[in-house]
């Protein structure tokens, strides 16, 4: 037996003696037969517990949740104590109408003439066309959805049709687009737009409810157990702003990884490295915003699921406060860790999105106790000095902790030119026991998976998903009651130390992941693989926003020295998603080079 650990409590924690432990994940990486075989052990009764209690006790999991004393009460999902208003914000009314929401936002962002953008100048560096550009240009009559929706299936015709598959979306119906493109097309004929966003094509992941769309998340056969008869709530608001929805995008299977890496359908590449992976689970989102072919995307983010692609493939995206947006028509509705979020080119085309998605659940208003959303006045006269109050967390030890330098490097670029552009304060500080909280994370969201996935196992769908979706499902069938109560214990020991830390900064910076785009192994293509090292990489600055139900996001900064596109990551106080946009757009002006993806399609001026 183990040795029993006692912790002292949160509050008596010396910080001065936490010592940074770099993270080691030990377990095989497996592709083809070795993968097949290995699933085969795991799913064999007794040799499979054996595996896992190994693998489970090499990994520390046995010694932090079973073997330890955690004297703080569980904490079933993140609660909050009431936080300070936000400065230089705009309320917006989630009862309101959606369109009225994104009108208001459009009013606070920056003064910008897309006019100019049409100059016939064809020198200017690389840049993704805005939502308002796309504005302009139907308004103008430069351009029509209807014209547009051609170059858009166009493309995704192409890609439906790669030998090996690696399709964007999953489910796509060209008439049902072009549906859409014609009633915006007369809408703006008519002189009758319903917003800045009628027109503007999305991409919505595979589990998400966009109707007549099934939700399969990324297998083959949810839609065979359920069935989907309207538009997520969140969806159906954009719907009402005019969004044309082009499809269901690819993501990794049941949200179950963090390469993006489906057999079933195959997966989606990098756009900037087409034998590389886009990040996961919400691939496919990432990849079609990166690729220029949509706008934004909507994805989900249970463990860095929408900050993680958004990073790799080098677009932005917004992983909201727990409960800010309400999940009902989503497959990953009933948990504590996920939310729905979305992913666009620049910050600004993020606002607008989330203005008008935004809005809590009735139950989670009355539980939660939100303020009201807002969104960054970037127009107000004070920005600058606001931006110049705010403090900047960083933990080194734990922001150097990347496969490359050249990730740690450029994000403390970042800083520094925050820094010296802002006065902004780069304040060190201490984030302890990240190990029990990765920990905590994995048995919430694996113990949620498994509640809404096990029915249709015993139902005989288990052989029917992936087998790294097997091996996780292995995993998480072997967590007892005690570790998710243990689990929760430690969720409320890691949210009283993280509102500590809030209470010296404003927010903590690191980059979104620990390493670039990582290769597609040819013997993963037909059947997946399982590689823990990679994803203990991409997840390690992640988590702590899933467990705790922070709003964080995603911003590229750079690239590395193959090229790879490098994000920075920020995470803010809860609900202060207004203040979290104000920085991540000071972030993106001081970052304004980019680089044309090898994948890129210009939709708007084919």
């Amino acid at each position: 037996m183990g040795k029993k650990r006692l912790m002292v409590p949160a509050e008596e924690l010396d910080l001065s003696a936490v010592k940074y432990e770099q993270e080691k994940v030990k377990a095989p990486h497996l592709t083809g037969f070795g993968l097949k075989l290995f699933v085969r052990m795991i799913e064999t009764p007794m040799i499979g517990s054996l595996i896992m209690s190994f693998l489970k006790k090499q990994n520390r999991v046995v010694e932090l949740l079973q073997n330890t004393a955690i004297p703080e009460d569980p904490m079933f999902k993140p609660e909050f104590p009431p936080q300070e208003p936000e400065p230089a914000v705009v309320t917006l009314d989630e009862d309101g109408k959606p369109e009225d929401r994104v009108s208001l936002a459009l009013e606070c962002l920056p003064h910008y003439n897309p006019a100019n953008c049409w100059s016939g100048d064809t020198n200017h560096p690389f840049r993704y066309w805005k939502i308002r550009d796309y504005a302009h240009a139907y308004r103008s009559g430069i351009a029509t959805p209807s014209v547009v929706v051609e170059h858009v299936i166009s493309v995704l015709e192409e890609f439906s049709s790669k030998k090996p598959p690696t399709p964007l979306l999953i489910s796509f119906d060209a008439e049902e687009v072009r549906k859409q493109a014609a009633a915006s097309t007369k809408r703006f004929e008519e002189g009758n737009p319903l917003s800045i966003l009628d027109g503007i094509f999305m991409a919505i992941k595979d589990d998400i409810d966009c109707y007549p769309h099934p939700s399969n998340g990324g297998t083959t056969w949810m839609h065979e157990v359920r069935s989907v008869s309207e538009d997520a709530v969140c969806v159906s608001k954009l719907r009402r702003c005019g969004v044309i929805f082009v499809g269901k995008a690819n993501m990794h299977e049941m949200g179950m990884g963090t390469t993006g890496s489906n057999p079933n359908y195959g997966t989606t590449r990098n756009p900037h490295a087409l034998e590389r992976y886009t990040g996961g689970s919400s691939s496919g989102p990432a990849a079609i915003v990166a690729s220029g072919i949509c706008s934004a995307a909507l994805g989900t983010d249970g463990g860095g699921s929408i900050r993680i692609p958004s990073s790799l493939c080098g677009v932005v995206g917004l992983k909201t406060t727990y409960a800010r947006v309400d999940m009902e028509g989503s497959l990953c509705g009933g948990g504590t860790v996920e939310i729905i979020g979305p992913i666009a080119s620049t910050v600004e085309d993020v606002i607008l999105v989330y203005s008008a998605m935004l809005g809590s659940s009735l139950v989670d208003r009355l539980s939660l106790k939100p303020p009201p959303p807002c969104v960054p006045n970037l127009l107000a006269y004070e920005s600058s000095d606001i931006m110049g109050s705010f403090r900047l967390g960083k933990y080194t030890e734990w922001f150097n902790d990347v496969y490359s330098t050249n990730i740690s490097e450029k994000c403390d670029e970042v800083l520094n030119l925050l820094s010296k552009s802002y006065n902004c304060e780069v304040v060190e500080i201490v984030v302890p026991e990240l190990h029990e909280m990765r920990n905590a994370h994995l048995v919430s969201i694996g113990s949620e998976c498994l509640r809404s996935l096990n029915p249709d196992c015993e139902d005989g769908k288990l052989e029917r998903l992936t087998y790294d979706t097997r091996i996780s499902m292995a995993l998480f069938r072997s967590f007892t009651a005690a570790d998710y109560v243990a689990a929760q214990c430690l969720r409320r020991r890691m949210m009283y130390h993280l509102l500590e830390i809030f209470k010296k900064v404003d927010f903590i910076v690191t980059p979104t992941t620990g390493m670039t785009a990582p290769v597609i192994p040819p013997s993963a293509v037909e059947d997946g693989e399982s590689d823990m090292q990679v994803t203990g990489y991409l997840m390690r600055f992640v988590v702590v926003a899933n467990l705790l139900g922070l709003p964080a996001i995603t911003v590229p900064v750079g690239y590395d020295k193959q090229g790879l596109p490098i994000g920075l990551q920020l995470i803010g106080r809860p609900w202060a998603e207004a203040s979290l946009l104000r920085l991540a757009s000071a972030v993106e002006e001081l970052c304004p080079l980019k680089k044309k993806p090898v994948s890129f399609y210009d939709v708007l001026r084919s």
